[in-house]
């Protein structure tokens, strides 16, 4: 049985999160807190497995209450705001639902989690490539996709999982964005952030502070922006 908590300042929303989580018999919830500080003595006491975080919250956001804690346990963020999902994403979190939250996009967040308390495999399950490098297959819904190199836009950092973006569809791989650049050909790709790697010949403008790609623009980290600078510079 997974033992959870609820903090939202918003008795709807802890209404519909309990709701959706009554479906898996898997799933206790220990305490439903109105904010991080009623929160914090529950987590001190209880053997809590998975944290529903709000992040707008009084006294607290949640981001900074997840920062706070020496050692969290799993959170799925749930927020009407889009703006902290960097934030989010950098702090390893499970999964990030934009409210209102729909029971299907709920349950693959559930699925998410199990599939994290489930023991680990290695990389070679998950990414592998051939001797010639010009495409990599990707472990995602029970199967393996062939992905052509030339085909990737960019990765995109989800906690334990990576959304990889091509030209025509995007696959969620439970791998870190860390471990890519081992499998990546090396001159092809760039990260530019702790949370994206992008294919250089797909980058269409660099500007302050991001490049664009497909006209999306992607955030430059502090330190990678050197890496940017020899790319403009070669």
């Amino acid at each position: 049985m997974y033992r959870c908590i609820i903090i939202d300042d918003e008795p709807i929303a802890i209404r519909v999160i309990r709701n959706h989580l009554s479906v898996f018999t898997d799933f206790e919830v220990v305490a439903e807190c109105r904010n991080a500080l009623e929160a914090m003595p529950v987590i001190q006491k209880e053997n809590i497995d998975l944290m529903f975080c709000d992040i707008q919250m009084p006294q607290i956001t949640g981001v900074d209450f997840i920062r706070s804690l020496s050692y969290p346990p799993k959170v799925i963020f749930t927020t009407a705001y889009r703006d902290y999902a960097i934030d989010a994403f950098e702090l390893n979190v499970v999964d990030y639902l934009l409210k209102p939250i729909s029971f299907e996009r709920f349950t693959k967040a559930i699925n998410h989690f199990l599939e994290l308390e489930a023991p680990q495999n290695t990389l070679s399950e998950h990414v592998s490539t051939n001797n010639n490098r010009d495409f990599i297959f990707l472990k995602a819904d029970k199967k393996h996709y062939k992905v052509n190199l030339a085909d990737l836009l960019y990765f995109e950092s989800l906690g334990d999982y990576v959304i990889a973006y091509t030209t025509d569809q995007k696959i969620i791989t439970k791998e870190r964005i860390g471990h890519l650049p081992d499998i990546l050909p090396a001159g092809s790709f760039l990260q530019i952030h702790r949370g994206y790697i992008v294919s250089i010949d797909k980058i269409e403008s660099i500007g302050a502070g991001f490049v664009e790609i497909n006209g999306k623009k992607l955030p430059v980290g502090r330190n990678y922006k050197p890496r940017l600078q020899k790319l403009l510079s070669s």
